[in-house]
């Protein structure tokens, strides 16, 4: 039988100030008090035992253990926790506390009890829980004071995974059906013997006829893991299916003609000069930093996981990127985190739905923005790992599908183990070992979910909770004690399609694999085959591993309390296998499951936005105009951000994001990863979303020029300097929009090749539209407009070139360098006044790169004391922020 232990907060409880004011500000006048409690799966009949367990719960000074009776007055209590299979970190920490102290492996689940004081009738309270917990995760129970008497406090509830075990097998797959059929499993899902679907598949009726047309030739039916299987390879997050597509003129795709044509036009140009090291080939890309190291970097998204679960959703962006960084190469160390988050307007409230009768509702603003916030901030600050660099822009666009960016600068030896470290490769006969979290529901179909558009059918098991402990302990194994011993061949991080993906990259260097599905170790038990390899529970790494070195491989990871798993072999059959209990589940050729997807040839159309130009008068009171522009939410500061985000751990803090006596929110930071060299890391980004309104190709220039200034601004010489691409679209299936995405790829290719500064990195997420419902059931779609972020990472020769924003004495000479045009079209200013204007600022890529050169030479000469780079709001709100600084 299930126990509880309750404990309460005595002293002041800052968790349940800042709900009191959560409270006040809907109306309701209300005092609360926070109850943690621990239900321990079995009754502990031991009294000391669970005395001994108790107290390690309890802060005694702080704290008591709660006692039927000792609440206190109260008139309502609320209940949250976690629902079935959600990933419960402080459940999985007292569970190993409970096998230290007890020596017994208990499963611990834990919840939170909310003692509410004050007039509040029930729907009050209905309306406060709502609040509380996120329905797709968690759970909310509520009673009235008589009732929680009555019934001797909360209900026991053991939130454990129950599933029918009758159904372990690989089903068949009809695929000799209509197209309709086919078109339907591909939106939907394959169908259950109850006629209910499994998910999204995101396949087009293109896609599915090849694979109908395979199985055919092959002549047997397809497996359900092997449909599931081609789905998620073949996904748009995955294989980014737009980019590499023929477009018009353009048949070589978006992705070659432009992107990785810039960066093999850059690296021959510089010859000797190149500072690329692994670009476009990995899990990040990597740039020189010494003759010792190189420092990587790779920005993701987490845009539709955050849109359901903003907390878990940002969680994972921030553990999944981080283990990009661990799985470059044969592994770089994560030495810094970047954020990004494209929000929309905070206090508003839109009454959208993704169901008819004003059924499931999407997240508001505020929780949102809360959720996001708090998620980056638990992850990165529980890794050990400093999060300086990072922006927040809003626009009500981004209502129904926020833009949550989240990234990491990975360090790696040149050299280890007598071999480069940024070459990998699995071997034939090679060990699949998986490393780290086990394998659950969480996760299924999040890399076809991400490919679609949110809606009705978005999937709560599509959203993964991470668990940073697990994964720093994995990293510190993998980083230091095992990596430079030379143990593996190859290692790459389990993402999107979990270990359909990993195992699936990582067989096309050796040529094959064959996966024994029920030797992967599960949550809990009643998983069917094709849940396990799809599956994206979090925190694990694979690994190719000689079958000599296993032993001391999982030697070194016990060490620090990692699990490690033997679960098949990489060969070089030309096949991509499983095997279920010995039984051949899954058998598909490498051939076609990689590049057996057919083309899409897609076409365009471009119409320039904007309107004319408004007639606006000159502000009576500059004063109150700028006091104004400096208000506004993409001008205004982000320290309520910045200032919960760990910046200085690991010691390389150089330049932080706030800077001076004000503590401006700064453009760029500044790090130093290795504390024996005097080399800085310098961090940037750039976008321009509005100016999307006008042209997307000014919008492109204008986002990756503001990154190239905001380096060069802090002292990054251009010619050390490479960009990342980031770029998030919508309706991504109309011409329209691709023919704003075709435009924007020629600019960023016209600029980066002007400055020289190579893409390493990139990735695109293209369908970021809601569709739903308002509140009288009429069909919406909300679409973010046309995004592009651009992130620079460089080196400085040495951090005393550093330059903050902050002026450092009187008398000191301010220069505007640069010229000011009439080009006012979709600025904050025209914003303000609700106009757009057609003006588009327009970038002056020689003129700009002639002041860059400039800039550095003089920064060099220690001529410059301080700059900051014009950006949003122009030279009033430039200038203002230096005097606050």
């Amino acid at each position: 039988m299930a126990q509880r232990i309750e404990v309460l907060t005595v002293s002041e409880d800052g968790r349940a100030k800042v709900l009191e004011q959560n409270l006040a500000r809907m109306g309701k006048n209300a005092t609360a008090r926070i109850v943690d409690v621990y239900t321990v799966e079995h009754d502990i009949n031991d009294p000391a035992n669970l005395a001994a367990l108790s107290k390690s719960f309890v802060n005694p000074v702080t704290q008591k253990l709660l006692s039927r009776g000792d609440e206190g007055d109260f008139d309502w209590a609320v209940e949250i926790g976690f629902l079935p299979g959600v990933t419960d970190n402080i459940g999985h920490t007292v569970s190993e506390l409970s096998a230290l102290t007890l020596n017994d492996n208990q499963a611990v689940y834990s919840s939170r009890v909310i003692l509410l004081k004050g007039d509040l009738k029930e729907e009050d309270v209905k309306s406060i829980a709502s609040t509380l917990h996120n329905p797709l995760i968690q759970r909310a129970a509520i009673k009235d004071t008589a009732s929680y008497k009555k019934d001797g406090g909360m209900d026991v509830v053991v939130p454990k995974v129950r599933l029918d075990n009758a159904h372990l097998v690989a089903d068949d797959v009809d695929l000799n059906v209509s197209d309709e059929e086919l078109l339907k499993i591909g939106k939907d899902g394959i169908a259950n013997a109850d006629g209910t679907r499994r998910g999204p598949l995101g396949m087009s009726l293109l896609y599915m006829k090849a694979v109908q047309d395979y199985f055919k030739k092959i002549g047997r039916p397809a497996k359900d893991i092997e449909l599931e299987t081609l789905a998620q390879t073949w996904s748009e997050h995955c294989k980014h299916t737009i980019f590499a597509s023929p477009i018009d003129e353009v048949k070589d795709g978006l992705y070659k003609h432009y992107i990785k044509r810039a960066t093999n036009e850059i690296r021959k140009a510089r010859g000797d000069g190149d500072i690329c090291v692994s670009v476009f080939s990995d899990n990040a890309g990597g740039i020189d930093f010494d003759e010792k190291w190189i420092i990587t970097h790779k920005v993701e998204t987490h845009n539709s996981p955050s849109a359901l679960d903003p907390v878990g959703g940002a969680m994972t962006g921030t553990g999944g990127v981080n283990r990009d960084a661990m799985g470059f190469g044969l592994g770089a160390k994560p030495v810094v985190n970047t954020y990004g988050f494209c929000f929309a307007i905070p206090g508003s409230n839109p009454e959208f739905y993704r169901s008819k009768g004003k059924v499931n509702p999407i997240l508001s603003p505020d929780t949102i923005i809360k959720g996001v916030v708090h998620g980056i901030e638990a992850y990165g600050n529980c890794s050990g790992i400093p999060t300086p660099q990072g922006f927040a822009y809003f626009d009500e666009r981004y209502a129904g599908k926020p833009l949550v960016f989240a990234g990491t600068v990975g360090l790696i030896p040149r050299e280890i183990n007598g071999k480069p470290g940024h070459i990998k490769g699995a071997r034939p006969g090679d060990r699949i070992i998986m490393s780290g979290g086990k394998v659950g529901r969480d996760g299924i179909h999040g890399a076809t979910f991400s490919s679609v558009a949110l809606d009705e059918g978005s999937p709560a098991t599509a959203v993964q909770i991470g668990d940073p402990i697990t994964q720093k302990k994995m990293s510190d194994a993998l980083i230091k004690d095992i990596r430079d011993l030379g143990l593996y061949n190859a290692i790459t991080d389990n993402g999107a399609g979990g270990l359909s993906s990993s195992v699936g990259e990582m067989g096309e260097s050796s040529g094959g694999f064959v996966i024994a599905l029920d030797k992967v170790p599960l949550k809990y038990p009643g998983m069917q085959p094709w849940e396990i390899w799809i599956s994206e529970s979090q925190e694990r790494m694979t690994l190719a591993v000689p079958p000599e070195n296993i032993e001391r491989l999982f030697a070194l990871f016990a060490k620090r309390g990692v699990e490690a798993w033997d679960v098949g072999e990489f060969t070089n059959s030309g096949k991509a296998q499983a095997t279920w209990h010995g039984e051949t589940v899954m058998d598909i050729d490498m051939d076609f499951l990689h590049d057996g997807l057919p083309e899409t040839p897609l076409n365009t159309t471009f119409t320039r936005g904007g309107e004319s130009e408004p007639d606006l008068e000159e502000p009576q009171d500059y004063k109150a105009a700028i006091l104004s522009m400096m208000s506004r939410l993409n001008i205004a500061s982000k320290e309520f951000i910045a200032s919960q985000y760990d910046h200085n751990v690991q010691g390389s803090a150089v330049l932080g994001p706030l800077q001076g006596k004000g503590r401006v929110f700064a453009e760029a930071t500044i790090s130093r990863p290795v504390l024996s060299s005097p080399r800085g890391v310098v961090l940037s980004q750039g976008l321009a979303p509005l100016y999307s309104d006008i042209d997307t190709y000014h919008m492109a220039t204008a986002s990756l020029d503001i990154a190239v200034r905001n380096a060069v601004a802090a002292g990054c010489p251009i010619d050390h300097l490479a960009i990342l691409d980031n770029f998030c679209w919508c309706s991504s299936d109309e011409p329209e929009r691709l023919g704003q995405l075709k435009r924007a790829c020629e600019a960023i290719y016209d600029l980066a090749v002007l400055y020289q500064t190579p893409f390493i990195s990139g990735k695109d997420s293209m369908f970021n539209d809601f569709k739903g419902y308002d509140a009288n059931d009429n069909p919406i779609k909300i679409s973010i407009p046309p995004t592009l972020l651009v992130s620079g990472i460089g080196v400085m020769p040495h951090v005393d070139q550093s330059v903050s924003i902050e002026p450092k004495m009187a008398g000191d000479l301010v220069y505007v360098i640069g010229q000011t045009k009439n080009e006012l079209g979709a600025s904050e200013y025209y914003a303000m006044n609700g106009k757009l204007g057609s003006n588009v600022p327009e970038t002056d890529g020689a003129a700009n790169l002639a002041i860059y050169k400039a800039l550095t030479k003089a920064n060099q000469n220690h001529w410059i004391a301080s700059a900051l780079p014009v950006t949003l709001g122009g030279i009033g709100v430039a200038l203002a922020k230096k005097c606050i600084a």
